[in-house]
């Protein structure tokens, strides 16, 4: 039996060639790294939502039942306790400027 003759690189890259035009995939005679894996992935987004639970918060349900039952948030009261001390003794976030001239950068551009 005949050995049959090895075919030439040009001849399997044209063959490579058209069968990527023919069933529509990715030519890459380099072999170079594309992420076309993680393209073609499913995402993994929308069944993470499923699986976790909403959260519910004080602030959500008191949104959500409309003032038919109002529940005291006292994190968020000891928060704003705190933040009214921190003003009195002066220690507060600064006021916003209402202009370009009320801006500290302003002054120290001088």
């Amino acid at each position: 039996m005949a050995a049959l003759a090895p075919v030439p690189s040009s001849r399997l890259a044209a063959l490579t060639r058209l069968r990527c035009a023919v069933f529509q995939t990715s030519y890459n005679p380099t072999s170079a790294r594309t992420g076309a894996k993680y393209l073609r992935a499913r995402l993994r987004g929308p069944s993470m939502v499923e699986y976790y639970p909403k959260e519910l918060t004080v602030a959500k349900f008191n949104r959500l039942c409309l003032g038919q039952w109002k529940i005291v948030d006292t994190t968020e009261e000891t928060r704003l306790a705190d933040v009214e001390a921190k003003k009195k003794r002066g220690k507060g976030a600064p006021k916003k400027a209402k202009t370009k001239g009320d801006s500290r950068r302003s002054h120290r551009k001088r």
